[in-house]
């Protein structure tokens, strides 16, 4: 149970891959889908988005992107 002292966890995915077109959002090859990780909140997945981002920035079919996994489990309070 988490206290009124205590923020709520605000967990959030960052993960990319190459796209199969950049028109849409299919991937090329699911098998090679890079999860960056889980966050505790969204400035931390930001940081590490940005990051992955500018690394593969050559690269204009390569698309990292952050999912709201706390609006997932929890929607009613999202």
């Amino acid at each position: 149970m988490v206290s009124e002292a205590e923020p709520r966890q605000r967990l959030h995915l960052v993960f990319g891959g190459e796209l199969s077109t950049l028109e849409g959002v299919d991937f090329r090859d699911l098998s090679a889908l890079d999860v960056v990780g889980i966050f505790p909140d969204y400035a931390s997945a930001l940081a590490a988005w940005r990051g992955k981002a500018q690394a593969t920035v050559d690269n204009a079919s390569m698309r990292y992107f952050i999912v709201h996994l706390h609006r997932l489990l929890d929607p009613e309070s999202a």
